[in-house]
């Protein structure tokens, strides 16, 4: 020890400096004996200290008026205790961390890092605050509740840290190493969820994998936080402390037994008891005893489904019938609707053509709606059905899928499993009463809705579109297009010239409503009229010839010579004199001629001529049948020519 006095002493052991002095100690021994007691500032225990060995005490007790009553022998045993007491605690702490001894503490305070316990030895124990947690995060333990731990190591900022679980594995080790030899499941409480699996408690802290939680892959393992679990010790490591356990062996095992079992009574046409293990849009997995069927999304109800949870869902307990088990394979194709009738067996005795039935509308297509009349039966209402009116674009526009609608049954095909549904027969027909409300020749007006290229179409009321064909609109003009004469939207008058209720179609004109250029001009003119025309066009055998406003005439290339029998040329735009020769007002044909227009012929001739030959017959036929040829034979004829 240095002598704080004398720096320049050297530093002596405490028994060779007592050995050295004589038992009468002099000022300077008592000197010596001062500076050996400590500074009560410093190191003057509280009463609650354990005592200090009897020479240390004395010193403490001295005053400055009491003589200290102990000499440097009883000094000098003081401190060889302390020494020995200090190296014991030592011992008896490396013996505990080496040997990891179970010790019981007392809980002596919780911080937010550690629960701090008494373990009778100088300093206190800390156990780390996650190995007292229970699966709701709170502490299992309070202040005053005795422990067992294992004392791990001496902390270099004081204090021994020790481990609960520790204590715990120690304890149940043994048991655990039996369980995993003999293959003896146990069970265990599921404390949270940690990379790759989840914590289980079986005594102590165990690692189950994500891979080992069920037969099948989980992909989300917070369902089994706090739930007990069976499970099987797979991997033990007593050194580093680490214990892997599973369930999928034992649900595996469990499954098999099942299954042999299953096997051995399973036939096609059984039916049996299954749960519902998983879904898919195609069908539902069913788990009849350790071996799954497959029951597929046809084969659930005798109507239509969209998706297998329509009906069922996962953990559902269903009856099944096997419909086809191949062994080998061990597959199994299972059936719910078989557990019933076929509705459509009877379906023509229950649904009579004509009768009235109320369904729901299942889904929209843009050929039409179909409806569910009842399990099993459905019917298609095409878009034609739904309504009288041809203006319908979509078949939404008149119902959506989940509306109750009332329908009519049009047709019942069994074999096909098809009804055919209408709407608008519970409607008024509207084209039943057209004919008498627009007769034939009728004028109407209505708005150009559509525009084709056949023709265009005018809507006189809601839902009654009439056709004007492209023939129909010009007694003149030859018209290629509607839109030359008409505009979508305005308003036209139109004369009625027929009314089809049973195929939905009226017919009108635009033309007729001004009189037949044709029928006018035959009623003005005959044949041996000379009249004036405008060459319109030409082709290999004649010209076509403008004769009145929209008649047209054709003048033959033999038709088309001078009175010395020479060709005339018609160029398109000339403007000639000529004769009509040939007239047919039924074909609205014109025969004309340039050559004869120089022979002379006169209208009491022409009567002559007609009277003569063609007794009998009306004056139509014979203008439509007597040529200017004809005549001038005759007079040439009668004169000896």
């Amino acid at each position: 020890m240095v002598d704080n006095h004398h720096p320049e002493t050297e530093s002596k052991p405490l028994t060779t400096e007592l050995e050295v002095l004589a038992p009468e100690a002099t000022a300077e021994n008592t000197e010596l004996s001062s500076e050996l007691t400590p500074n009560p500032q410093q190191t003057a225990p509280s009463s609650e200290t354990v005592a200090e060995p009897a020479a240390t005490a004395a010193a403490i007790a001295t005053s400055e008026t009491e003589e200290p009553d102990y000499d440097a022998a009883d000094f000098a045993e003081a401190l060889a205790n302390f020494d020995r007491e200090q190296a014991a605690e030592t011992a008896a702490a490396q013996s505990l961390t080496t040997e990891e001894t179970i010790v019981t503490g007392t809980v002596v305070k919780i911080t937010d890092k550690h629960v701090v316990i008494d373990i009778g030895l100088k300093s206190e124990g800390l156990i780390p605050l996650d190995q007292v947690l229970d699966v709701n995060g709170q502490p299992k333990f309070q202040p005053g509740d005795q422990i067992e731990v294992v004392v791990e190591r001496e902390e270099a900022e004081g204090g021994y840290l020790v481990s609960y679980e520790k204590a715990l594995r120690h304890k149940v080790w043994d048991t655990l190493e039996a369980a995993a030899n003999e293959k003896t499941p146990v069970k265990g409480l599921v404390l949270s969820r940690v990379k790759g699996g989840l914590t289980v408690d079986i005594g102590i802290k165990a690692f189950l994998p994500g891979s080992q939680v069920e037969i099948r892959p989980v992909r989300n393992l917070d369902g089994y936080l706090g739930q007990e679990l069976e499970v099987r010790v797979i991997k033990l490591n007593k050194k580093r402390g680490n214990v892997v356990i599973s369930r999928k062996e034992l649900l595996e095992e469990d499954q098999n037994a099942k299954k042999s079992v299953t096997l051995a009574t399973l036939e096609e046409g059984s039916v049996l008891t299954g749960t519902v293990k998983n879904l898919t849009d195609y069908g539902a997995f069913v788990d009849m005893g350790g071996l799954d069927g497959l029951l597929h999304i046809t084969d659930m109800s005798w109507g239509r489904l969209t998706h297998p949870r329509d009906l069922v869902n996962v953990g559902d307990e269903i009856q099944v019938k096997v419909l086809k088990f191949d062994k080998d394979k061990q597959r199994v194709s299972l059936g719910f609707k078989q557990l019933t009738p076929d509705p459509w067996l009877d379906a023509t005795e229950r649904y009579p053509i004509g009768a009235q039935v109320r369904g729901r509308v299942l889904s929209v297509t843009d050929y039409g709606a179909f409806v569910e009349l009842e399990q099993g039966i459905e019917g298609l209402v095409h878009v034609s059905e739904m309504t009288w009116s041809k203006r319908m674009k979509h078949p939404s526009k008149m119902v959506k899928p989940g509306d109750e609608v009332d329908t009519i049954i049009l047709s019942v095909n069994p074999n096909d499993r098809r009804i055919s549904l209408g709407m608008k027969q519970l409607q008024d027909n509207p084209w039943e009463a057209l004919e008498d409300k627009y007769p034939m020749g009728a004028v109407i007006e209505g708005r150009v809705r559509n525009l084709t290229d056949f023709g265009a179409f005018i809507e006189i009321e809601d839902g009654i579109d009439g056709l004007v064909h492209v023939s129909n609109l010009s007694w003149t003009k030859r018209i290629k297009h509607p839109s030359e004469v008409l505009k979508k939207g305005e308003k036209v008058k139109a004369v009625v010239l027929g009314v089809e209720p049973e195929n939905r179609r009226l017919s009108l004109g635009v033309k007729q409503l001004q009189p037949d250029v044709w029928d006018t001009f035959f009623a003005q003119h005959r044949v041996g009229d000379v009249v004036k025309g405008k060459v319109l066009r030409t082709a290999q055998f004649g010209a076509f010839v403008e004769i009145a406003e929209g008649v047209e005439g054709l003048c033959h290339v033999s038709e088309a010579v001078d009175e010395n029998n020479v060709p005339v040329r018609l160029e398109v735009g000339d403007e000639h004199e000529f004769r009509i020769v040939k007239m047919n007002q039924d074909e609205k044909k014109v025969g004309l001629s340039i050559r004869a227009v120089g022979e002379e012929a006169s209208r009491s001739e022409v009567e002559s001529y007609k009277e003569r030959d063609h007794k009998g017959s009306s004056s139509s036929s014979s203008s439509s049948s007597t040529t200017l040829g004809d005549l001038i034979n005759w007079k040439r004829s009668e004169f000896g020519e």
